[in-house]
Order: structure tokens, then C-alpha cells, then sequence
């Protein structure tokens, strides 16, 4: 049996919500992506083009950095990661997380939160940040708990 994690981004809680019914169902350890300087309202404002997630989001080189800490992705085997779908694509603090840690060999099963997104094209926006060995499926977005049931399942 492998070892399972659920790392998620949540800016205004939403996700973090899915996150914990995840890390419930799978027994997984649970890891927030906190970033150095948190989002406030107004830098969630996705109609304001100088709110700072839309900056962040329209420069895809962007790495908001994170807050620090000493945590390891080492002991994990499946790692479910988690974060509201931002511009079709994950935020890119989520970037930032994947290349401060060794994903090689690992499954990463993403599950979002969204007010309409899909994934668009977030799978290969995420795919440069870890290492060729590393898989990364798209698991779903807005996922009921029965959903999140049959993730943890699958995985």
C-alpha cells in the first residue's frame, strides 16, 4: 500500500474544503501550499488587470513564493494536489510547489475547485515544473464527495 498526500493551494477556502474530505476518504497526510505573502480580495479581483493574481497569471514564469517550511514529499508514492483553477490552468504558485520538491517516480492526481473552469490546458502547464518520471492525471474539478470517494479509489 502506497503512501498518500494531499497538498492543495486554497485562496479563499474552497479548496481547502475538497482537500480535507480527500485527505479523510484517503486517510492521506495533508499539506497546505501557503504562499509568503497571502491573497487578499483584492488580489483575487480577476477584473482588475493589476490585481495581483491576473499579473501573476499573465506572466506563466511567474513563482509567488512560498511561505517557509521543512516539509518533504519523499515518503509519498500518490500525491493528490489541489487548487482553484485560475485562468484555465492552475495557479502558479502551484509551479513554485512542484519545483521546490522531487516528484520523480511519483503520481500526481489533481483535483480543483472552479466557478466554470475545466483544466484547459493545466496538465501541460504543470508537466515542466517535475520530472519526466513524474505522472500527472487530471483527477476532476468540483468533485462531490462521493467523487472524491471514487478518486481516492482509483488511486
Amino acid at each position: 500500500m502506497s503512501k498518500k498526500l494531499v497538498a492543495y493551494f486554497s485562496a479563499t477556502g474552497t479548496t481547502r474544503e475538497a482537500a480535507q474530505v480527500l485527505a479523510d476518504t484517503a486517510d492521506a497526510d495533508i499539506y497546505e501550499i501557503k504562499p509568503a505573502v497571502p491573497y487578499t480580495s483584492a488580489d483575487l479581483n480577476w477584473m482588475d488587470k493589476n490585481a495581483r493574481s491576473t499579473v501573476e497569471m499573465k506572466d506563466h514564469s511567474s513563482r509567488p513564493e512560498m511561505s517557509e517550511d521543512d516539509f518533504s514529499v519523499e515518503d509519498y508514492d500518490t500525491v493528490f494536489l489541489g487548487f482553484p483553477i485560475w485562468w484555465y490552468i492552475a495557479p502558479t504558485i502551484i509551479n513554485t510547489f512542484l519545483e521546490k520538491h522531487d516528484f520523480s517516480n511519483k503520481t500526481i492526481v489533481l483535483f480543483a475547485t472552479s466557478g466554470g473552469s475545466r483544466f484547459g490546458e493545466t496538465v501541460n502547464n504543470l508537466r515542466p515544473s517535475v520530472a519526466t518520471t513524474t505522472e500527472i492525471v487530471e483527477g476532476g474539478v468540483n468533485m462531490s464527495d462521493a467523487g472524491l470517494k471514487e478518486l481516492v479509489e482509483k488511486y
